[in-house]
């Protein structure tokens, strides 16, 4: 008779790795399902991964880099601290808003256009970082 092992249960690592497979396929605007059929598994186990109930084996793993367009070492590097004052690009990731604004400018298929969003985006950003003027 073999000897019945415990299921290995999950770590911190997993929930990290599975947040990154979240945050980088949303980034892309695209949903569990696609990425479910792409693997070819269904939309809940791409959940169990993201959420870290299940652990995402090697060569799946290599899957979804693949198709995520990625390395598959982004899926392990650390975030870098802030450089330069900026947030790292997994933390930037992982806030909606941000994300929001990735989808909806990928969005755009007019390169002029794009410029100019980006040229009012940037514009914005140096008035929320420039102390106001004083007023005498």
């Amino acid at each position: 008779m073999m000897p019945t092992h415990a299921p290995k249960l999950t770590t911190d690592g997993d929930r990290s790795i599975g947040s990154r497979i979240a945050a980088y396929r949303t980034a892309q605007g695209l949903s569990q399902t696609a990425l479910g059929q792409a693997l070819g598994v269904t939309f809940q186990q791409v959940q169990k991964y993201e959420k870290g109930r299940n652990r995402v084996g090697a060569a799946r793993l290599q899957a979804i880099a693949d198709f995520l367009g990625v390395p598959v070492s982004t899926f392990f590097d650390e975030p870098a601290d802030a450089v330069d004052g900026r947030e790292s690009i997994q933390h930037l990731l992982q806030d909606p808003e941000v994300m929001s604004l990735v989808r909806t400018f990928a969005g755009i298929s007019d390169a002029a256009t794009r410029r100019n969003v980006l040229a009012i985006v940037k514009a914005a950003a140096s008035l929320a970082t420039t102390p106001p003027a004083s007023v005498e």
